[in-house]
């Protein structure tokens, strides 16, 4: 897949909802799971790209699943904890990054 396509795609998106553009940076790793995108944010934007309840992440992430299947890829998100982030302020209802990769694994 084409690495400039999934990247574009994920920055353009992120960066129209965020308020801190140009602290936004996404690393690309490619192993035998597929692509993973490390997005990384401002810590004040971590509520915009994550979304009540993580519905705006689910949605990013459902939109780059469309974007790898468009390229013959497995493209997943994985988000970040921003520097000098903490777990404070997160309830136990929002899943770690071991039962969300499993719960996309499941919808595939």
């Amino acid at each position: 897949m084409d690495s400039s396509k999934d990247i574009n795609f994920l920055e353009f998106l992120v960066k129209s909802i965020v308020d801190h553009p140009e602290d936004v940076k996404i690393e690309r790793k490619i192993d035998e799971m597929g692509v993973l995108l490390n997005l990384q944010v401002h810590r004040d934007d971590m509520g915009q790209v994550v979304g009540r309840k993580g519905a705006t992440a689910k949605a990013i992430r459902s939109l780059l699943r469309i974007v790898g299947l468009k390229n013959n890829a497995r493209v997943n998100l994985k988000i970040l904890e921003p520097e000098g982030g903490s777990q404070e302020g997160y309830s136990s209802s929002h899943p770690s990054q071991v039962d969300q990769a499993m719960e996309d694994l499941k919808n595939l």
